[in-house]
């Protein structure tokens, strides 16, 4: 998926007030460095490419939804890596935020991102409530993350809102950004937050942590399910095929149809290990 300058950009033009002279310092860099590099930047090129699929060339409100969107999702990377979740040392390449700045600068640089997120699509009402419902609960990231707190989890339930809500949020947001009815892209949002859960199982259990620029061997540390441990390497990828055939099939009509499925398969295969996959090319 392409788009990826005006994206930059666009991230870059909503944490410009981290160069105030009046922001805390520590702060200031803790935020460009929980931002920039980012990882693949999958969500937000998602939702622009449902933009652009749905007849939309320029949209400045897709991509305000697309900063909202990466925002948030490095918010939540940000505080999941702290020591009282999942302790992770590093993330996408580099110390994560908490070994780097502290856990205390930790929390508040993912506090602000999320602060910021919303601050981006305020002049859009429309995109910042499907945003909100993919954030809050009780289907969105944190009651994703607070799953983790349960002495019982509900699975189903746990994995739609950590990692299906903001991918639905990228569905909806890209096509109600082209004027379009992001109702039936809800489902079709769900479909690719599952199939690329369990890319990121298969990558869990079997990537190397040098190549995915974050630690493996994650979910069995602490406990969390995963679909490999649950149906094997080669059920876990059967599923993940089907699961991309179903999200082929579910893409609303629309204008890029065809172009867009093609984009979010090659980009779901590719998050696979190499050694492991053995699916059509």
């Amino acid at each position: 998926m392409e788009t990826s300058n005006p994206i930059e950009k666009a991230l870059q033009a909503s944490l410009s007030s981290t160069s105030s002279p009046e922001c805390p310092p520590k702060l200031a860099s803790a935020l460009l460095y929980a931002v920039f590099p980012g990882g693949a930047r999958i969500r937000p090129k998602l939702l622009m490419a449902v933009a652009q699929a749905c007849g939309s060339k320029a949209c400045e409100a897709a991509l305000a939804a697309s900063c909202a969107i990466e925002l948030l999702h490095c918010a939540s990377l940000v505080h999941d890596d702290l020591p009282c979740f999942d302790g992770a040392a590093y993330r996408r390449g580099k110390p994560s935020v908490h070994v780097a700045y502290g856990e205390r600068l930790a929390v508040l640089v993912g506090d602000a991102l999320i602060v910021e997120a919303f601050a981006a699509t305020a002049a859009f009402p429309q995109l910042t409530r499907i945003i909100v419902q993919a954030a809050s609960v009780p289907h969105g990231i944190c009651a994703g993350q607070a799953w983790e707190c349960e002495d019982a989890m509900n699975l189903v339930n746990y994995q739609r809102a950590k990692t299906g809500a903001l991918f639905a949020a990228c569905t909806m947001a890209g096509a109600a950004a082209a004027g379009c009815d992001p109702k039936p892209w809800h489902h079709l949002g769900m479909l690719i937050g599952e199939a690329f859960q369990v890319a990121d199982d298969l990558r869990d259990v079997a990537g190397v942590s040098g190549e995915i620029g974050k630690p493996t061997g994650q979910d069995a540390a602490h406990g969390l399910p995963n679909m490999v441990s649950t149906l094997g390497y080669d059920g876990a990828l059967t599923y993940l095929e089907n699961l991309l055939g179903r999200v082929v099939e579910s893409i609303p009509d629309c204008p890029g149809r065809e172009g867009l499925g093609q984009q979010i398969v090659t980009v779901a295969r590719a998050m696979v290990p190499k050694q492991l996959y053995r699916g059509a090319a």
